[in-house]
């Protein structure tokens, strides 16, 4: 009987979770400096409400490992654009100039050599005319 008490309230206490983490996660504008990582923030308090209505389900293994994966993916999500793409607050990354560039490792290519192969690709596309599509008309008879 208590035991149904205490995993009634830790739902209801997950529930709330849920909605104020929704309603930060909607109020959140796409112009806030460091959005992602507000997002990132935001979306731990999700994870914190998962474990605690998976301990009020009985599931405590399963809320022991996704307390212990959640923080290793948030990190890795918030590495992965600190290096890839957060120029505003990682020095190091910026535009690739051409006599940095090392021929042994194909992924490393400057700006301006992905945006002249992305025009000639979308030239090719506009004068190539080894495709068309062409529709079929079925008409059933009674």
């Amino acid at each position: 009987m208590i035991v149904e008490y205490i995993q009634s309230a830790l739902l209801i206490i997950a529930a709330f979770l849920v909605i104020v983490s929704a309603v930060g996660l909607l109020s959140l504008s796409k112009d806030t400096k460091n959005a992602v990582y507000g997002r990132i923030h935001i979306v731990g308090i999700f994870d914190i409400a998962c474990i605690i209505a998976m301990i009020g389900l009985g599931q405590y293994l399963l809320a022991g490992i996704y307390f212990i994966i959640a923080p290793f993916t948030a990190h890795a999500i918030a590495n992965a654009f600190y290096k890839s793409e957060d120029v505003e607050n990682n020095a190091k990354l910026g535009e690739i100039e051409e006599d940095d560039v090392d021929d042994s490792n194909p992924f490393i290519v400057p700006k301006s050599k992905v945006q002249e192969l992305e025009n000639e690709d979308s030239e090719k596309l506009k004068t190539d005319d080894r495709f068309t599509i062409s529709t079929l008309d079925i008409v059933e008879e009674e």
